[in-house]
């Protein structure tokens, strides 16, 4: 893996989107050829099939996701003007039959799967297919058409069997604000063609539009499920993002601004009377706009976000919800702070179940490396260089005892390698977990890797942080720069780059590694390679 990347035609990646693209524009006659005297004869009788021709119903583009040894999730929504302010996309308010097919190549020459789903007004007329009964640890591609239209095409793969052991290399990202710059870091990711991405919070912000936006953000702060909609259509019109979705299948979990900043369960960050009827909203928006299974489709104010993917013998990705659990933050929320109340043991940022189910998987493991996909700085950072103590009160410094639980339940179970992936603080950072962080020489448990922001806070800065970082010995790296964090996980390592983009106000940075750090197989130390 390279350095540094830029999009072109020498690159490998390049070519891959451009036969992506292709795919798409073989369009109807090719589509056509592989459905005739199918299924597609039976449908058109049912209300809602002759739709015409719409005005690029796929203008979301389309994405994959939650991948299993024989199935994966495929998604688009319906939405020929995807910014209306309605939140209904351009869309009549009727149902739609959609053409999903899925093939061994990116030209649709090999189909090996293929059906109908209904796009329905009340979901936004978004489509989630699970598809079951492909090849375990296979590469697919797939597509859709409604009518005459067809979408652009996306790659998917299928998790390896139980026990395979390949490498996987996986990108990871989060904190995507629209009007702070440009997602170019969405393309440099693809363009590495990992063959799984998670992000971790912060997809789409709530905020109004500012004066200071570099691109402008559409419709008032995200109250309404009108509202949501189009501010999720909104990030997803974007060519990058659109690009780093057809790519690969993607796990994701929301953070706070998916629905409001630094909410904590039924607790909004101000006082709000109709809260849980915008978070109702959210996450409704949430799940029509993601590839998510059905065991995810909300039920009113609740939505079960937390899951475990097997990665085959290899990994589990167990993925973590610290919003919708959680007990308000400590000592009236906010940074530079502390108080006896953080360390209250019966405060958690997971609720009992989900860390139940957390403790449980580490009981269960059999994989190589254990991986918590979640959102906010999960090891002890003091923020206040010097001789005090500060602590941010929403991430869980804000819940010690729940984090020392995890942290020695990691180190004391059959995890064999314990990893955390972190986002939410748009800076990179690189740490090792102790048992316990109170007392620095416990037993090491793990490693934790936070990306930096997609575009959240703009450019950055060469800020260094060396006071922090001093008194903090095990956080070993800092960086205020945008980007994601590349990873190559291996039977005997996990190594780490951690790509950096000069600037996001505007388009086109290329993406460079600034740091590279190899964790050895049963030895949870932080070593640098650069």
């Amino acid at each position: 893996m390279s350095d540094s990347t830029t999009s072109g035609p020498d690159n490998s990646v390049g070519r891959r989107s451009v036969l992506l693209g292709g795919a798409a524009a073989v369009g109807g006659a090719a589509l056509a050829s592989t459905v005739a005297g199918s299924a597609y004869a039976d449908v058109r009788g049912l209300p809602g099939a002759g739709v015409g021709r719409l005005r690029d119903p796929f203008s979301l583009g389309v994405a994959s996701g939650d991948p299993l040894p024989t199935g994966v999730v495929l998604w688009t929504r319906l939405a020929p003007e995807p910014t209306a302010a309605d939140g209904k996309g351009g869309m009549p308010n009727r149902p739609y039959p959609v053409r999903w097919e899925i093939s061994e190549d990116e030209r649709f020459a090999r189909p090996v799967r293929s059906g109908w789903e209904w796009a329905r007004p009340e979901e936004a007329h978004s489509v989630h297919v699970e598809v079951d009964g492909l090849r375990p640890g296979a590469e697919y591609f797939y597509r859709f058409r409604v009518g005459n239209d067809v979408s652009p095409a996306g790659r998917t793969r299928t998790a390896p069997p139980p026990g395979h052991m390949g490498d996987l290399t996986l990108c990871f990202a989060s904190c995507s604000h629209f009007g702070d710059g440009y997602f170019t870091a969405y393309r440099r990711m693809a363009e590495d063609e990992p063959g799984l991405i998670l992000h971790l919070g912060d997809y789409q912000y709530e905020y109004p539009a500012s004066d200071h936006d570099v691109r402008k953000v559409l419709g008032p702060e995200t109250r309404t499920l009108a509202n949501y909609r189009q501010r999720h259509a909104q990030y997803k019109t974007d060519e990058d993002l659109q690009l780093a979705h057809s790519v690969a299948p993607w796990l994701v979990v929301w953070d706070d601004h998916e629905t409001e900043n630094n909410w904590a369960d039924e607790v909004p960050e101000q006082p709000d009377p109709d809260f849980l009827d915008r978070r109702a909203a959210a996450f409704r928006a949430y799940y029509e706009n993601m590839p998510l299974r059905r065991s995810s489709r909300p039920r009113g104010i609740d939505m079960r976000l937390y899951r475990r993917i097997r990665w085959g013998g290899l990994a589990n990705f167990h993925m973590l919800d610290t919003r919708q659990y959680r007990d308000d933050q400590a000592c009236g929320d906010g940074y530079g702070i502390s108080c006896e109340d953080r360390f209250d043991p019966n405060r958690s940022i997971t609720g009992e179940q989900q860390e139940r189910w957390i403790m449980n998987g580490f009981r269960n493991t059999r994989a190589r490396w254990d991986v918590l996909g979640q959102q906010v700085f999960f090891s002890k950072l003091d923020l206040d260089s010097g001789p005090g103590e500060g602590y941010n009160m929403d991430a869980w410094d804000g819940y010690v005892a729940n984090r020392d639980r995890i942290a020695h339940g990691m180190a004391n179970s059959n995890v064999r390698n314990g990893v955390v992936f972190t986002g939410d603080v748009h800076r990179h950072w690189a740490a090792e977990i102790r048992d316990s962080h109170d007392h620095p020489d416990s037993p090491p448990a793990g490693t934790e890797f936070i990306t930096t922001s997609v575009t959240s806070g703009g450019d950055g800065s060469e800020d260094a942080q060396q006071g922090v970082l001093d008194d903090n010995p095990h956080v070993k790296f800092y960086k205020d720069r945008r980007g994601y964090v590349r990873t190559r996980f291996s039977a005997d390592e996990l190594r780490v780059d951690y790509r950096t983009l000069d600037h996001v106000t505007e388009p086109g940075a290329p993406a460079r590694t600034a740091a590279t750090f190899v964790v050895d197989d049963g030895e949870p130390k932080l070593h640098r390679r650069n």
